[in-house]
């Protein structure tokens, strides 16, 4: 997977400088046309948010979370990225304790409006647990119609260790038993989102619905992508946007309900004691700061 993200980035880098040899070329010929636009951007941001929550399930144990991300993107459609967030709780894998996700991918314009992006996520966790990271391919469908802009996605990660059943149930994991060890699983994720820019202001009203498909249990480092197996993740929200600064408001929530996750205890719960749900309803703020 690595050499897939270096052949990535490889091709990013290599464009450029195939089209500044030509540049020059051209200069001194004694062209006196405009110099073409440098083919890569890179762009990012920071993150201080409330709390970590991936398809709707705390990776802080609640507690707040800093994050940020790079991405290097080609005037081609390539773009390779790498995005961190620190973890505790039921998302913590040890070393570190964070996660590190390294992403490369296409972006394709289909019309004025609408573009398709496809790419690959590779989940780690660096000095974690061993068997935790993962690779996970997606497709987005991305358009716009007047301010709304609307987005379709599929997450689909194959058969891999990290996200196989080794433990039937939460006491399995507490006890240190392994139900199956070395098992392996896939996990398919599907989403929507929806964002309307609101004329005259600087807010931007959000959704998001997700549905998650993955294994019935918990993985080798007693998590789950998709704790319980299948369950719904959603959120409303607005964002308010002043220069490069953008403050987040939304609200969080799934299905899991405490009777339904009450199996995967004690590690689907805050500080991983039993008690207190990582997966209920919360009022997520964060503030962003982009360059």
């Amino acid at each position: 997977m690595t050499f897939v993200l270096a052949l990535a980035l490889g091709a990013a880098l290599c464009l450029p400088i195939a089209a500044h040899a030509q540049a020059l070329a051209e200069d001194q010929a004694g062209s006196h046309e405009a110099a073409a636009p440098a083919p890569i951007t890179v762009s990012g941001a920071a993150t201080i948010a409330s709390d970590y929550r991936f398809r709707g399930v705390s990776q802080s144990d609640r507690q707040m979370a800093v994050q940020g991300g790079i991405t290097v993107a080609h005037g081609s459609g390539l773009y390779v990225g790498a995005w961190a967030s620190n973890l505790a709780g039921w998302g913590t894998f040890g070393g570190a304790n964070m996660e590190l996700d390294l992403i490369g991918g296409y972006k394709a314009k289909l019309a004025d409006n609408a573009t398709l992006d496809i790419g690959l996520t590779w989940y780690m966790y660096p000095g974690g647990a061993d068997k935790t990271d993962f690779a996970e391919p997606y497709v987005k469908l991305s358009g716009t119609a007047g301010a709304a802009m609307l987005t379709a996605g599929a997450a689909y990660a194959s058969k891999q260790q990290a996200i196989g059943r080794w433990y039937r149930t939460g006491a399995d994991a507490a006890a240190g038993v392994y139900t199956d060890a070395g098992a392996k699983d896939d996990n398919l994720y599907l989403w929507g989102d929806g964002a309307l820019a609101l004329a005259g202001t600087p807010l931007t009203a959000k959704a998001h619905i997700g549905h998650s498909w993955g294994q019935d249990g918990l993985g080798p480092n007693a998590t789950a992508v998709a704790p319980t197996g299948s369950y719904w993740d959603w959120s409303l929200g607005a964002d308010a946007t002043w220069r490069n600064l953008t403050l987040g408001l939304s609200y969080v929530d799934t299905d899991l309900s405490d009777r339904s996750s009450a199996y995967l205890r004690p590690s689907f719960s805050k500080g991983q004691d039993g008690t207190g749900s990582i997966a209920g309803g919360t009022v997520l703020a964060s503030l962003t700061a982009a360059f």
